[in-house]
């Protein structure tokens, strides 16, 4: 039954039978043997069966929540650690900002649904979550959205769009976007990451090309040395920047305004299990109220 369990979750993650074989290295056919051996020891139609892909169903979904759980037990027999979590766990990736204003409050009303259920959340950068959602090593993650197109399996929402402003000191000399890039020190967002890239194409665009004194990733750090005057910085306004520092000043860029989408990812709503789904559907939600309530 282990065998077959680790095969349906095969299935749910990959979305056909013919991809789960591939990944496990099995036969379409094999794969489709070892499910009707599952539904008929269970009793229960696993999938809704239309065309080549594995539609599980909403039987399937329950079952693949426990079939997580029975094989992390089973990984763990004679182990310490082998607790049991009758709920399950939720593995979430998110960017640090995300971490400050949408996490908090989804969690705690996912608990309120889920009171039996673990959460792990996983920091990082956008790149790395992604590849840990591809590898089916987390559930879900919050990100910059990538500048490159996701796998198929994968399903991309956009939780919220974050208009880049330069940030300048609040003595700074006065002065359109331009002048002030062309003449002030420069802090440049981390050019690794994704949000990153997206201000190194807009100088680029723009033939623009700062004196850079520092480099970094962290945003609220960037922020603290711009109100410190060590220089400026192009930044996207964050949820939890709706009002700027007293000691900076935001500028617009006018028609040149460009943004960061911050984006959902996570395997088809079929593959997952019953608290995840759960999980995406309240990201959203608290996304959208945000957004409304600051419009």
């Amino acid at each position: 039954m282990i065998r077959e369990l680790k095969t349906f979750i095969a299935v749910a993650q990959e979305g056909s039978f013919a991809a789960a074989g591939d990944k496990i290295g099995l036969t379409q056919s094999a794969v489709s043997a070892q499910m009707q051996r599952l539904e008929h020891a269970l009793g229960l139609a696993l999938f809704e069966r239309a065309g080549r892909s594995a539609r599980i169903s909403k039987a399937g979904r329950q079952v693949l929540e426990q079939a997580g759980e029975l094989i992390r037990l089973y990984n763990h027999l004679g182990s310490a650690q082998a607790d049991v979590n009758p709920g399950g766990l939720v593995t979430l990736g998110a960017i640090a900002s995300v971490q400050r204003t949408l996490v908090p409050d989804a969690l705690a009303r996912f608990y309120r649904r889920h009171p039996g259920c673990r959460t792990r959340i996983v920091p990082g950068l956008s790149i790395e979550l992604v590849n840990l959602v591809d590898a089916g090593e987390i559930d879900m993650a919050a990100i910059i959205r990538p500048p490159f197109s996701l796998q198929s399996d994968l399903q991309c929402t956009v939780l919220a769009r974050e208009p880049f402003r330069l940030i300048a000191p609040r003595d700074a000399p006065d002065g359109d976007w331009a002048e002030l890039l062309a003449s002030q020190p420069f802090i440049r967002y981390e050019r690794t990451s994704f949000g990153g890239r997206q201000v190194d194409r807009f100088l680029r665009g723009m033939q623009l090309a700062p004196q850079e004194v520092c480099e970094a990733d962290e945003l609220e750090a960037i922020v603290k040395l711009v109100g410190n005057g060590v220089g400026i910085a192009l930044l996207p306004q964050t949820a939890a920047y709706k009002r700027w520092p007293a000691g900076v000043k935001a500028i617009d860029l006018g028609p040149h305004t460009f943004h960061r989408d911050i984006v959902l990812v996570h395997r088809a709503e079929q593959a997952l299990a019953e608290p995840a789904l759960t999980l995406v559907q309240l990201l959203e939600q608290q996304a959208a109220h945000a957004t409304a309530a600051g419009a």
